[in-house]
């Protein structure tokens, strides 16, 4: 079934496309020096310079409906990017998913659908290849095999595309698979019935106080012992250092940070809001708040019953 007419450890089945056939022949004659724990030599940019043209050839021969079943076709991003991405065990684990659905859902066995099918093991065994070169007890060059991220860009869950790969996200197999690997499927940009989401316009407008709050989190978090946000303003330093002091969160803890952000960001709660809950903590009334803030003590008034309790501070 596989082309063993050079000794080597990357097999190319037979029927593979030959555009990616012969840029896989090109990196096993010059991937020796390359490994995963090289800076100089890294495996990935060897992927980069020989694999991702020749994936990008392909995928511009095949049906559109056929490029979902390759990471990252049709989308832009290139299969070492994805590869960057994942990390190797997911790569293998997310390229035999999209085989597989491949299978049950187009594969009728034609010509073009076997080469397709050899195509797409042939990558699963440079990928296999690529991750045996990786020393056990490494973590180097960005391929992080022990921890998988793939944050969405709005929030702590993964990304569609890590969720896929590590086996967590659930797709429908006659689904056309377009996988994002910047958005949860919470926030991707599109619904699958073509139409835009307003969960993604919303987290869209809203990105950079999003970038604003999860910086003043993790500074938090980084040093508990005194306020260490680096608003700008006393006062909403102040909040949110007296609101983590209640929280067992840590730097390490990025998802919880990330979701928290985006809570605050959704929930609206401001600079102002944040001023008014820190002075209530310090036995302001709201007359009291209204005068030190400079603005209506209705306001203030609207503002406490805005917002939500967990984001209160405790009066203990």
């Amino acid at each position: 079934m596989v082309d063993m007419k050079k000794q080597s450890t990357i097999a190319i089945w037979e029927g593979c496309n030959a555009t990616v056939a012969e840029a896989i022949e090109q990196f096993r004659d010059r991937w020796s020096a390359y490994s995963t724990a090289s800076k100089r030599y890294p495996i990935a940019r060897l992927v980069e310079e020989l694999i991702d043209p020749a994936v990008a050839a392909y995928a511009k021969e095949i049906p559109a409906r056929y490029q979902g079943h390759i990471p990252g076709a049709g989308t832009g991003v290139a299969f070492s990017a994805i590869m960057k991405l994942v990390g190797f065990p997911a790569m293998i684990r997310l390229q035999r998913q999209l085989l597989r659905a491949f299978v049950l859902t187009h594969d009728q066995q034609s010509k073009k659908d076997r080469c397709f099918t050899a195509t797409l093991e042939t990558l699963i065994e440079l990928v296999m290849a690529c991750k045996r070169k990786k020393p056990s007890s490494e973590d180097v060059g960005g391929l992080n095999n022990q921890r998988l991220k793939g944050f969405c860009r709005f929030c702590g869950s993964q990304a569609e595309l890590a969720s896929f790969a590590t086996g967590k996200g659930q797709r429908d197999p006659d689904e056309h698979l377009r996988l994002s690997n910047l958005y949860c499927t919470t926030h991707r940009p599109k619904t699958h019935d073509g139409s835009w989401n307003p969960a993604y316009r919303q987290a869209k407008r809203a990105v950079a106080q999003f970038d604003v709050e999860l910086a003043r989190l993790s500074r938090q978090c980084a040093i508990r012992a005194e306020p260490k946000a680096k608003s700008g303003d006393e006062l909403v330093d102040a909040y949110i250092f007296r609101y983590m002091l209640s929280r067992t969160l840590h730097l390490a803890d990025e998802a919880e940070l990330r979701n928290l952000a985006r809570l605050m960001v959704d929930v609206k709660l401001t600079d102002r809001r944040k001023q008014i809950l820190v002075l209530q903590k310090f036995g302001f009334n709201q007359s009291e708040i209204a005068r030190r803030l400079e603005i209506e003590r209705q306001a203030v008034s609207k503002a406490l019953r805005s917002i939500p309790d967990c984001f209160r501070l405790s009066k203990a």
